[in-house]
């Protein structure tokens, strides 16, 4: 696996899946003993305007992007989150061995 095809994998799969399953939540909340308060914000949500809901579901879009940008930044060693200073490495293991974040790359740059 590539840098590129991992980035965009966690786009798809991670990002991408993220908003689709906040807002299908949102619109139909699952189980048959829904949180009440999910079960408030589905009742406000299901009460907006098209034109609301667009925009509810650019914020979501945007949180969920920064959240894995966020994480991106923290592999890639730019974002520190202990004392130690410590560094990541992330290898893809399958037919080969590859670093996915090489000090020189910046995963955080690849993401769309």
């Amino acid at each position: 696996m590539k840098i590129e095809d991992f980035v965009s994998a966690i786009e798809a799969y991670v990002l991408n899946a993220a908003v689709e399953s906040t807002v299908s939540m949102l619109r139909q909340p699952p189980g048959r003993r829904v949180d009440p308060g999910l079960a408030a914000r589905s009742e406000w949500f299901s009460l907006l305007s098209d034109t609301d809901v667009e925009m509810v579901c650019a914020v979501i879009h945007e949180a969920a992007s920064s959240a894995v940008f966020g994480f991106l930044v923290v592999l890639d060693g730019a974002r520190v989150i202990d004392d130690e200073k410590g560094t990541f490495e992330l290898y893809y293991v399958g037919r080969e061995k590859n670093l996915l974040n090489p000090p020189d790359i910046a995963l955080h740059e690849f993401l769309r």
